[in-house]
């Protein structure tokens, strides 16, 4: 079986396609993964073999979030969706699509890579619709390979449910924003619109079946379980032993939106490094040179631009960090408690939720967030036993769900049921 992954041009994006990648590769089919030229490098680092595709202006700008951190003040929480309360859901669902607009210069190299190499089947990243229409255009099988909670798919049925609602009244009904977006896309190929065009034949998802939004209809879902994985780096000597001390993380992600989190706060670094003084605790930083330029490291500090969290996370008594789900995900696979300041960009607060509910970890508004309001939760997420056992029962939780390895018999048998001719 030849598979095609197809990834959103962004470091944060890219890491979790890699170990059901690894499983499709490892069992004999062939993998190939699409991706910015700029973003080749996790790929082939990986392991996996790397398709250069997408220059464009508006792909570059997309790409230079992960590579110019002055970029950064663009980000916001524009995109974030909270499925339990969103009152501004239609300006949410109107910006994402404007997203998936940009995606547009993908769609004909993607295409006639599609049709020439002939995949049986297309993995695509929920933002990437032009790989569900190069899919078509092939007669490749294709899903989407979530990354995060599925806003798109509640988005999307909140809208339809707006304009049903609406057009049994006699108010007026704003046109969906997503028809315009398609008929841009389709008409070229002369392609009707199908939802699975936006949805996929079916949907992969890693997260937590119990973070999974409620959405209406026969949408398809097969659970993952989350492979912890951020890249490759050499092991410290210091992480060969166990800790003397409890071992707490900080770290911000990948993805750029959790280093705001000092700006938005106006909490310096030097005040969070020192928040955890007297308390025991030897706390691992991952922050960058220019983050810790003139700051004074206290002596129980470490200090590390980059660690793979599987490397770090296993010896931790907890991690501190922005929602991100990718370090949600592996802490929550490792076991260990979270401290979540949620930095609103997708999912970050219904993480936050998802852990504080279960006992698995503790949230704190960036609002609250202070010196004091950080000692305090860290103090308890180490020394009381209710979230060490929380984030042990979510743990245990998750790893009933199946392997990327035990996915991929199930990946076989949905690509023979639904591939059809181009």
């Amino acid at each position: 079986m030849r598979v095609l992954f197809v990834v959103f041009p962004a470091t944060a994006h890219t890491f979790p396609v890699v170990p059901l990648a690894w499983a499709l590769q490892n069992a004999g089919h062939e993998v190939r993964v699409v991706t910015h030229p700029d973003m080749t490098r996790p790929v082939t680092e990986a392991g996996l073999a790397a398709v250069p595709l997408g220059r464009g202006d508006e792909l570059d700008e997309i790409v230079a979030y992960s590579r110019d951190p002055a970029l950064l003040d663009g980000l916001a929480g524009d995109l974030a969706a909270d499925p339990r309360d969103c009152p501004d859901w239609g300006e949410k669902w109107f910006k994402l699509t404007r997203l998936f607009a940009r995606l547009r210069p993908l769609l004909e190299d993607l295409a006639g890579t599609a049709v020439r190499w002939r995949p049986d089947l297309v993995l695509w990243d929920p933002f990437c619709l032009p790989a569900a229409i190069a899919a078509r255009l092939s007669g490749a099988a294709h899903a989407r390979l979530l990354w995060g909670q599925d806003t798109i798919a509640w988005l999307r049925q909140r809208s339809l449910r707006y304009r049903a609602e609406q057009a049994t009244g006699s108010a007026d009904v704003w046109p969906e924003p997503l028809e315009e977006v398609m008929q841009q896309l389709l008409e070229p190929y002369g392609l009707p619109y199908e939802e699975e065009l936006l949805l996929g034949q079916w949907t992969i998802d890693p997260m937590p079946p119990g973070m999974r939004p409620s959405v209406p209809g026969d949408l398809r879902y097969e659970s993952m379980r989350w492979i912890p994985y951020s890249g490759g780096a050499t092991v410290p000597d210091w992480l060969h032993a166990r800790p003397s001390r409890p071992r707490v993380c900080l770290t911000l992600g990948v993805g750029g939106r959790g280093r705001q989190l000092f700006k938005e706060s106006g909490v310096s670094v030097a005040e969070v490094l020192a928040a955890t003084e007297g308390l025991g605790v030897e706390l691992v930083a991952t922050l960058t040179p220019d983050q810790t330029a003139g700051v004074r490291i206290p002596d129980h500090v470490r200090v590390v631009d980059f660690l793979p969290l599987s490397q770090l996370l296993p010896e931790c008594a907890a991690v501190v960090h922005h929602g991100g789900e990718g370090t949600f995900s592996a802490a929550a696979a490792l076991g260990v408690p979270q401290l979540i300041v949620p930095m609103p960009y997708w999912g970050e607060r219904s993480a936050a939720r998802y852990a504080t509910e279960r006992y698995a970890g503790l949230t704190l508004e960036p609002d609250r967030f202070s010196p004091d309001a950080l000692r305090d939760a860290v103090r308890r997420l180490v020394s009381e036993p209710l979230f060490h056992n929380g984030a042990t029962v979510l743990r245990q939780e998750l790893a009933t769900l199946p392997g990327p390895a035990e996915l991929v018999p199930v990946l076989s048998d949905l690509t023979r049921r639904h591939a059809r001719s181009a």
